[in-house]
C-alpha cells in the first residue's frame, strides 16, 4: 500500500510525497516536476509500485469540524499511473477557475454538469460523493461514470457514523421536527456533506465548490449557507442557475452531444433522496397533493395492512438524551438506527405524507419514510416525561420549533443554532433511562418508560394517602392561581 501527499508548490511544478512499503521497509521521496508529459515519467515509474487505488491525503487547513483529521480519500489515476489533469489555462464561457469540487451522485444532473463546468470554466472538476448511508447500490459504478463524465478524480468519504452521531442525534435530542411532521432527513444531511466537500476542497487545492440543486428547492441554500460559514473565500457554481437546460430533455440532449453515458430516459420518475435516517419521495403524481402514493412507491416500510399479524417489542436505552442501546444490547449511533431501521420497516412504521413550506416561499408535497427514526424519536420524548418539569418541556418545545427551523433553512453552523444546541444538551443530561415499545401495523406504542432520575413518585401521585401531598393544600392553591380571573369577573359584574 501507498500514500500519496499532496504539498502545495508555486503553479509551475507540482509534488507528490510517495511512502511505499517494501519488503517491511519504508522509502519516503519528494518528487516535484514542471507539469509536462516527459517529466512526469519519473513519477509514473515510482506509481508503477503501488496495488490499486491511491490513497491522498490532504495537508491543508481543515474547515470548522469535529470529524476526523486527514481522513483518507480515494483517487482516480490514469492508466499510467499519473494524477489525471485537465486544468486549462483557457477560459471557458463564462469564465475561468482553476478546480472545482462538485457534489456528485453519478444520476443525469451530476453527470452532464461535470462536462459543463470544464466548458464553462476551464476547469479540471473533482467528483465528491458521501456516504450517508443511502445504500451500496447508490455507490456501484461511481468511479466509471465520474470519469466517462470528464472528471479528473472521485473522492470517497464515508461520512455515517458522523452523520448520525454529530447531526441526527442532536435534532432527535433537540425534538426538532419541522412543520409538525418532518423529521429533517435531508435538511441534515447537507452540512455534513457540504463541510466535507470544504474540506476536500483544502486537501485537492480547489478554488470552487458546485452542487446539483435547483434554483427552486431548499438544497441550494443549505450547501451554500455551510460554504459560506467554513471557508467564504470559495467561489460557488449553482448550474442549474446559470445554463439553458430546462429539464430531463434537455439534460438527456446534452449529455448525447457531450457523449456522457447515461442510463436515463425521458419518462417522468420519482425524485428520491436516502440517507440512513429516511427516504424521500417527490414528484410524479404526488405533485397533485390529492393524489394518494402509488403502494409501489415506497421503498423501506412494507404496507402497514401487510405488516405482522403479531406485535413486536423492543426497549430503547438512552443516556442525556441520546439512544445508546437496542434490548439491552449497546450500540454504535450508526449501527443502532440501522437495526431499528429494519425493525420499523417490516412493521410498516414511520410514513408521512405532507405539504410543506419551503424555504424559497413555494409550497411543496412529499412523502417521507423514516422507521428507525420514528421510533427513536416516540422514545427519547417519552423518557422526558419522567426526567423533565413541566416548564423545562413548555420551553425546550417552543425551541424545538426554531431550532428545526434553523436546520431546515440550512443554518447548521450558525451561532444561534449552536447555543441552542448547547441548551439542549444541558436540560437533557438527566435524561437517562429506558423506553418500552410495541410495534404494530404502522403504529409505535408506549408499553413502559423507566429511569434513575426520574420525578415521577408513586408514593405521592397515588391515591392512597400520602405524608407529602395534603389534598386540603388545594384550595388555597386554587384560590391564589385563580385570583387574575376571579378580580376580572368581580370587575365585569361590577363587585
Amino acid at each position: 500500500m501507498a500514500e500519496i501527499s499532496a504539498t502545495s508548490f508555486p503553479s509551475s511544478s507540482s509534488a507528490l510525497l510517495f511512502r511505499s512499503s517494501h519488503n517491511g521497509s519504508s522509502k519516503c521521496q519528494n518528487v516535484a516536476c514542471p507539469r509536462t508529459t516527459s517529466q512526469f515519467q519519473e513519477l509514473s515509474v515510482r506509481r508503477s509500485q503501488l496495488v490499486g487505488n491511491a490513497v491522498v491525503t490532504g495537508h491543508a487547513s481543515p474547515s470548522r469540524t469535529s470529524c476526523k483529521k486527514n481522513q483518507a480519500i480515494r483517487a482516480v489515476l490514469s492508466s499510467d499511473g499519473t494524477p489525471l489533469a485537465t486544468d486549462s489555462k483557457e477560459a471557458g464561457l463564462r469564465g475561468k477557475l482553476k478546480k472545482v469540487v462538485l457534489a456528485y451522485s453519478g444520476g443525469l444532473d451530476t453527470s452532464v454538469i461535470v462536462p459543463w463546468l470544464k466548458e464553462n470554466y476551464g476547469c479540471e472538476v473533482v467528483c465528491f460523493t458521501a456516504d450517508v448511508g443511502q445504500g451500496v447500490q447508490e455507490l456501484d459504478g461511481l468511479e466509471r461514470k465520474a470519469k466517462a463524465s470528464g472528471a479528473s478524480q472521485l473522492v470517497v468519504k464515508d461520512l455515517t457514523e458522523e452523520f448520525v452521531k454529530d447531526y441526527i442525534f442532536p435534532c432527535l435530542r433537540a425534538g426538532a421536527i419541522y412543520e409538525r411532521k418532518y423529521l429533517l432527513g435531508t435538511s441534515m444531511a447537507r452540512p455534513v456533506i457540504a463541510k466535507a466537500m470544504v474540506d476536500v476542497a483544502a486537501e485537492v487545492g480547489a478554488d470552487a465548490v458546485a452542487h446539483g440543486c435547483t434554483g427552486k428547492g431548499n438544497d441550494q441554500v443549505r450547501f451554500e449557507l455551510t460554504f459560506f460559514s467554513l471557508n467564504p473565500e470559495l467561489q460557488v457554481v449553482a448550474p442549474w442557475r446559470e445554463w439553458d437546460i430546462q429539464g430531463r430533455e434537455d439534460a438527456i440532449e446534452y449529455a448525447k452531444k457531450h457523449n456522457v453515458p447515461i442510463t436515463a430516459t425521458k419518462k417522468s420518475i420519482y425524485s428520491r433522496d436516502r440517507n440512513l435516517w429516511h427516504i424521500s419521495h417527490e414528484g410524479d403524481i404526488l405533485e397533485d397533493p390529492a393524489n394518494e402514493p402509488k403502494k409501489d412507491m415506497y421503498m423501506l416500510t412494507v404496507d402497514p395492512e401487510d405488516a405482522p399479524d403479531q406485535p413486536e417489542y423492543i426497549e430503547i436505552g438512552i443516556e442525556s438524551g441520546l439512544p445508546v442501546a437496542l434490548n439491552g444490547k449497546p450500540l454504535s449511533p450508526a449501527a443502532l438506527l440501522t437495526e431499528l431501521n429494519t425493525i420499523g420497516g417490516k412493521h410498516g412504521i414511520g410514513r408521512i405524507d405532507m405539504v410543506e413550506n419551503r424555504l424559497v416561499g413555494m409550497k411543496s408535497r412529499g412523502v417521507y419514510e423514516t422507521p428507525g427514526g420514528t421510533i427513536l424519536f416516540a422514545a427519547v420524548q417519552e423518557l422526558e416525561s419522567l426526567t423533565l418539569d413541566r416548564e423545562s418541556i413548555q420551553v425546550k418545545d417552543s425551541l424545538a420549533l426554531k431550532y428545526a427551523e434553523m436546520v431546515y433553512a440550512g443554518r447548521w453552523f450558525d451561532p444561534l443554532r449552536e447555543s441552542l444546541n448547547a441548551f439542549m444538551e444541558k436540560i437533557t443530561e438527566k435524561t437517562t433511562g429506558s423506553v418500552s415499545l410495541k410495534l404494530y401495523k404502522g403504529s409505535v406504542s408506549v408499553t413502559g418508560r423507566k429511569s434513575p432520575n426520574s420525578l415521577y413518585r408513586q408514593d405521592i401521585s397515588s391515591f392512597e394517602g400520602s405524608e407529602i401531598y395534603n389534598q386540603a393544600d388545594a384550595a388555597g392553591f386554587i384560590r391564589l392561581y385563580g385570583l387574575p380571573m376571579r378580580v376580572r369577573a368581580m370587575l365585569e359584574k361590577g363587585i
